[in-house]
């Protein structure tokens, strides 16, 4: 129902007496949730508003994920691998995934896509623009309200917008995940289209963690990015000349040789600031503001996908959100404290860990791990693969209850 009449659109008052499930969002985290509804038959009866800020109607950025299992959004992939490769002084390998495979998703096909099967069921969903200026938590429900005044009501809500951190540097670690790309198209063949460049981190790592990452799409056609996990971000012409850098002296590539086609640009919060999966009895936080990109990583995508469906299965089961919306493991919470205290104490000890990690497990264990699957044996097997006494400064920092400095 919409209490404040005056303040609704003029047809919101018959819609929103039925509305049941409400959620902010139209990125990764909202559509996704919406796409997982959609595909629930036994939600179908439910009312469903998703109220975004703008319309996706651009490419403006793309998620890479491994799985071990068919997702629900295989066929969008642009690019699917069955390799990585692994470089740093001293070790390379290229590491068949077995059962795994590393997929590469545009938004706008993801965005158009979820958006064609919200139109198929105009009975269940409805889309309006709006930017959300509050949500409350109400005896009985949840109110959404825009910042041009719009009130709406609902059951549930789900709420994806950025989170709003105040800072306590005395006490939690506060890093980025920022890079820039080039997609080039070259004149000749030069990469391997089976294998990604995962981490390459061979270059000069400035008390930084700093690698390069290449996903071919094809022998002539490659994202070339330039990465870094540090506290703050760069001037774009600093990473434009690593990237440059890398195609002349590793690529062999000279300036008539290839052509950038296009560009990417970004910055992915990593900190172990707590982000609650709920906001109160009947909000319910999605996305990076439930925590949803992994702190030591920033990998999101299939983390998103998980909470969808955790989500979804206890709302179909139930009528309610499970307790626990993301199902989270606390030793995974503090593996991802201590590798961000590394990385905030002693940046560019971050190589060494990475390569002994590739160097002494196999990959599949690595992926389980970062997939925050593995037993309690092989999280031992994975803390015993990488040299201690990193992990035992940032122990220590952790028990006295502040971050390591450098």
């Amino acid at each position: 129902m919409c209490p404040a009449a005056s303040l609704c659109h003029a047809s919101a008052p018959r819609f929103f007496a039925s509305l049941r499930l409400s959620y902010r969002g139209g990125g990764a985290a909202g559509l996704s949730l919406a796409y997982y509804l959609a595909q629930e038959p036994r939600l179908a009866h439910k009312r469903v508003l998703l109220i975004e800020p703008e319309t996706k109607d651009e490419n403006d950025r793309t998620w890479s994920f491994w799985a071990s299992e068919p997702t629900l959004f295989d066929g969008l992939a642009v690019g699917e691998w069955s390799k990585i490769a692994f470089r740093s002084p001293g070790f390379e390998r290229v590491f068949a995934l077995g059962k795994y495979r590393y997929r590469t998703i545009r938004g706008l096909d993801f965005y158009q896509f979820v958006h064609r099967a919200l139109a198929a069921r105009p009975a269940q969903f409805t889309v309006v623009r709006g930017r959300v200026a509050t949500v409350e938590n109400l005896p009985a429900g949840a109110r959404v309200t825009t910042e041009e005044g719009v009130i709406f009501n609902a059951v549930y809500v789900f709420d994806s917008r950025p989170p709003r951190m105040q800072r306590q540097t005395g006490k939690y670690r506060y890093l980025l995940q920022h890079f820039v790309g080039w997609e080039i198209e070259t004149d000749r063949t030069v990469f391997d289209p089976e294998v990604v460049e995962f981490m390459d981190f061979r270059g000069e790592q400035h008390h930084e963690a700093r690698f390069m990452y290449v996903l071919p799409f094809s022998p002539r056609r490659a994202l070339v990015e330039y990465t870094l996990f540090s506290a703050q971000p760069l001037a774009k012409e600093e990473y434009e000349q690593y990237i440059l850098d890398y195609v002349v002296n590793t690529l062999r590539l000279k300036p008539g040789d290839y052509q950038i086609v296009a560009q990417e640009q970004g910055a992915i919060p990593m900190t172990d600031h707590p982000l609650p999966a709920r906001a109160g009895a009947h909000v319910i936080n999605l996305g990076t503001r439930a925590g949803r990109a992994k702190p030591s990583t920033g990998y999101a995508f299939r983390r998103i996908q998980a909470q969808s469906a955790r989500l979804v299965a206890a709302l179909a089961a139930t009528g309610h959100p499970p307790p626990d919306p993301t199902g989270d493991r606390w030793q995974f919470r503090l593996f991802d404290t201590l590798l961000l205290d590394i990385m905030q104490r002693r940046g560019e000890t971050t190589r060494d860990l990475f390569r002994q990690l590739f160097e002494r497990n196999p990959v599949e264990r690595i992926f389980r791990f970062l997939d925050e699957k593995t037993s309690w044996a092989d999280n031992l097997r994975i803390m015993n693969s990488v040299a201690p006494g990193p992990f035992m400064r940032s122990i220590a920092q952790v028990l006295r209850g502040r971050p390591g400095q450098r």
